[in-house]
């Protein structure tokens, strides 16, 4: 008897929203390909289920498509209810890293900000290209466990549990977990004045 590999439902998920934001922005693979820098042929693959992208790759992608990662995990564009209930919050773990992301504020909800619970393996590194896009976006990282050191251009900064910092994600940077144990943050989003 030959086993098929079981699909994992947020993955084909995750390619059938790609695929559906790109059209509703009448972009071709080729036009999301060359404003994300993601090759046509790994968008491609991501959309049909083929590919599991890494957090990096999906971070340049909502880049593209000028999305935060909550907002390209929000499912539904229907509006959406005020209470979010953590059985039916969307976790996501990158496939290179091992960095899990729980979306814990209610999706599609007027608020401005969004709320991510983080769980980073000890040793991982996650770079993040400057989003000039995205100006006027800031976020709040509140370290609750382990070792976080994040670069913001040429500054570089440890943070201890109980640390909060605050930063534009216009700027490039660097996420590290220097540790020999996972960090767990916060990552309190704020998208801005509309």
């Amino acid at each position: 008897m030959i086993m098929e590999d079981a699909v994992d439902p947020l993955e084909s998920a995750i390619g059938e929203r790609l695929r559906l934001l790109r059209i509703a922005r009448n972009q071709t693979l080729d036009d999301l390909a060359g404003a994300s820098g993601v090759s046509r042929a790994m968008i491609s693959r991501i959309e049909r289920g083929e590919a599991s992208p890494t957090a990096q790759l999906l971070s340049r992608l909502c880049a593209a498509l000028d999305l935060t990662l909550s907002a390209f995990f929000a499912f539904s564009e229907e509006a959406g209810e005020p209470l979010s209930r953590r059985e039916t919050q969307t976790v996501w773990r990158d496939p290179e890293t091992g960095y899990q992301r729980r979306a814990v504020s209610a999706p599609n909800t007027a608020s401005r900000v969004e709320v991510i619970e983080v769980t980073f393996p000890a040793g991982a590194r996650m770079a993040y290209p400057p989003e000039t896009a995205k100006a006027g976006m800031t976020q709040h990282v509140w370290l609750f466990s382990g070792d976080l050191r994040l670069t913001i251009r040429d500054v570089v900064l440890d943070l201890r549990p109980g640390d909060c910092l605050y930063m534009s994600i216009t700027e490039g940077h660097v996420f590290e977990n220097p540790g020999s144990e996972p960090a767990h943050y916060a990552v309190v989003l704020d998208r801005g004045r509309t």
